[in-house]
């Protein structure tokens, strides 16, 4: 059991996760409470956490199968019992984890007769099979099935769209959440002459995800989502002051993060992780091995630190900067230009 302590007004919440199982490798699920809450406390969370865990945590999939041999989605090929359309509908299945940026490619490339399985793809390095046993295809004839694989990594629902089909190339629907379903529950008691609150919250995840991770993974992005307001006070926001708008030069690493810092929020850049910042799989993975999770951790590495790190260039470097300027963190920069 896991506790952490939210002071909220002169309570102190906790949290605990009171049931957990692996119903099979494609379901997870965990049940958790939250207490003492205040009257109308336990709606306000578990509504938030609700819309968090299912709209807002990202997730891999395949977004397109690519054939020169497939001439439309509703065809047939010989050797193969499912339709084209079937198998894009168990290629749509596969559950994948996996750290990724961009688009990265996959493929298949079997000889039948035999079963085409989920073990059978190959894929990026970053990206891993949650079930390799899961069903893709039956080849019933000494053929070759080849097959090339889009994979992103995004949230919510993608529908494909008419206007996104090509010559040999079909996009699928893609399921980029990783919980299932969500439900929550009340129960009200009194203490005392006071009417307090336990929710209850069920979550249903695919694998590629614990129902606790995801719980995690939600509550960090509703806190990025409302840091913006933490700061409304402590900021004169006059659109026509224009000062946020910082041009970053390029001088070295050390002299830049120096003036970050003078200016930064250190509770808030614990909350913002680098898994935000859109990195390249090798920046990530490099600055992940050398346990720099958050923007806060990063601020706070030297240029002398960063360039001892196995496989980091100055390229990487200077692609840190770009992103700190692209995402506007405005909050942590000095009022004057740089």
């Amino acid at each position: 059991m896991v506790r952490e302590k939210v002071k909220v007004s002169t309570r102190t919440l906790q949290w605990k996760c009171v049931e957990s199982r692996t119903d099979s490798k494609r379901l997870f699920y965990g049940r958790f409470i939250l207490s003492p809450l205040m009257k109308g406390q336990a709606d306000t969370i578990g509504i938030a956490m609700r819309r968090a865990l299912l709209g807002e945590i990202e997730g891999t999939s395949i977004t397109r199968a690519k054939s020169e041999k497939i001439p439309h989605e509703y065809s047939t090929i010989v050797g193969i019992q499912e339709t084209v359309h079937e198998l894009l509908m168990n290629l749509k299945e596969i559950v994948l984890r996996g750290n990724l940026y961009g688009i990265q490619n996959g493929s298949i490339c079997i000889k039948g007769p035999g079963y085409v399985t989920a073990q059978d793809l190959v894929l990026p390095p970053s990206v891993e099979i949650v079930d390799n046993t899961q069903h893709i295809a039956i080849l019933t004839e000494p053929i070759y099935f080849c097959i090339e694989l889009q994979i992103e990594r995004h949230r919510g629902y993608h529908i494909k769209t008419p206007n996104n089909f090509q010559e040999g190339s079909f996009p699928i629907d893609a399921v980029f959440m990783p919980v299932r379903n969500t439900n929550y529950s009340i129960q009200s008691y009194r203490n005392g002459s006071e009417k307090e609150e336990i929710l209850f919250l069920e979550i249903w995840t695919n694998g590629s995800l614990t129902p606790k991770e995801a719980l995690h993974e939600a509550s960090r992005n509703l806190i990025d989502l409302f840091i913006p307001f933490l700061h409304a006070e402590e900021e004169n926001l006059h659109l026509e002051n224009d000062w946020y708008k910082v041009t970053l030069p390029l001088f070295t690493f050390h002299d830049r993060l120096t003036k970050l810092k003078k200016n930064q929020k250190e509770m808030a850049l614990k909350y913002i992780f680098i898994d935000q910042l859109e990195l390249t799989s090798r920046t990530y993975n490099c600055l992940k091995r050398s346990n720099i999770h958050t923007l806060f951790d990063l601020l706070n590495k030297s240029h002398e630190y960063l360039m001892k790190m196995e496989h980091f260039h100055i390229e990487d470097v200077k692609h840190i900067l770009n992103i700190l300027e692209k995402k506007k963190f405005a909050t942590y920069l000095p009022k004057n230009k740089l």
